[in-house]
């Protein structure tokens, strides 16, 4: 007995912050909306497992995605999160030198970041240690515009807007296959909602499982589907009175941003994200790991305190590039890419892939329509 198969307008598969936003988007535009879940909650994944910053858009290649929309969705962040009541809080961040031989560097990011529409105060160490006394650092630069947002009250504030749109959102549904047809894409859904569903438009924004969602579904073109990597970052939490009241950065390496400090919401200092290159996901923090964190943190904050440190959490970043390839700009691939009608993918949305969600969302909608 064939089961049957019911219509759907645009599916958006996974409701991380990005599938959120682009759900609301969607609906937004009138169409009539429903989000697949694989997990029993929003945002329990990626969404949920990172340093909660809203970049400035300083580090991004020229004429990429990342700091077109990085920058877009920053603005449209704050905007959002006012008219919406969502935390944020400006903290502002301090790009640093740890020595004389990284000032060239430092240099060449604030023009960088000019470039780019982003200004950046040149602080020299005396002038970074007025704002930060417990920085020690050759130079810095001061960006204004960084701050933190609650990513969980953003996350509910999407799903919210969307709802009352007419969106839907059902959980414990993952996608197990599907195939493209001459006027739209046939899906196989799992889990508590097993259904199969022909919709017009499916939006594959599933993190993690992006690749394997897209392989799941005859007709996608094979070499349209990147590789996929997995890079953990590890976090650790700080015990007693944080050392600085701004975001702290070293310069950039080619695969993250450093070893950084940052805060949350409530105060609570924390180092991180590391680069660890992993084959599953696994999000177990090894103590192990705290005396590299020593190691790092120590130049730039040398009285940090022995034993100071406690095991945090981790996240994994959906790279699509390889350990020791330049970085990759995110990928949001149209129909015409997908190699199906209606079908669109998206690869490698890592950071600043919270900052840029709105603007992530903004740009699938208008080139759909």
């Amino acid at each position: 007995m064939t089961a049957q198969i019911e219509s759907a307008d645009c599916v958006v598969i996974g409701a991380g912050v990005v599938g959120l936003a682009i759900a609301r988007a969607m609906a937004r535009q009138g169409r009539e909306v429903l989000i697949l879940e694989s997990e029993t909650m929003f945002g329990s994944v990626t969404s949920s497992r990172n340093s909660e910053v809203i970049h400035a858009g300083i580090f991004y290649k020229h004429g990429s995605l990342k700091e077109r929309l990085c920058i877009e969705g920053r603005d449209k962040m704050y905007s959002f999160c006012d008219a919406y009541q969502v935390t944020t809080v400006r903290t502002g961040k301090l790009v640093f030198a740890a020595n004389e031989g990284e000032l060239a560097g430092l240099r060449k990011l604030q023009a960088h970041a000019a470039e780019s529409g982003v200004y950046m105060t040149y602080l020299s160490a005396t002038e970074a240690r007025l704002l930060e006394p417990n920085l020690t650092c050759a130079a810095a630069l001061h960006s204004p515009l960084t701050g933190i947002v609650d990513s969980h009250g953003l996350m509910l504030a999407l799903l919210g807007d969307a709802e009352s749109r007419g969106a839907m959102i059902a959980y414990n549904s993952p996608v197990t296959g599907g195939r493209g047809t001459d006027d739209g894409i046939v899906i196989t859904v799992g889990g508590e909602g097993a259904m199969t569903l022909k919709c017009r438009t499916v939006i594959n924004a599933a993190g993690l499982s992006a690749q394997s969602v897209s392989r799941g579904i005859a007709g996608v073109k094979p070499a349209s589907v990147p590789p996929q990597y997995f890079a953990k970052g590890n976090y650790f939490y700080l015990s007693g009175k944080p050392p600085f009241k701004q975001l702290i950065y070293p310069l950039p390496g080619s695969h993250s941003l450093g070893l950084h400090y940052t805060l949350d919401l409530g105060g609570q200092g924390r180092f991180g994200p590391d680069l660890e290159w992993v084959d599953t996901i696994d999000y177990d923090v090894s103590e192990t790991r705290a005396e590299s964190f020593y190691r790092e943190i120590r130049k730039y904050w040398p009285e940090l305190p022995d034993g100071a440190l406690r095991t945090g959490y981790s996240g994994i970043r959906p790279k699509v590039q390889a350990p020791g390839e330049s970085s990759r700009d995110f990928l949001i691939q149209m129909p015409d890419e997908t190699g199906i009608n209606g079908f669109v993918a998206l690869y490698g949305i890592e950071s600043p892939g919270l900052t840029s969600s709105l603007a992530i969302a903004d740009y699938v909608a208008e080139r759909l329509t």
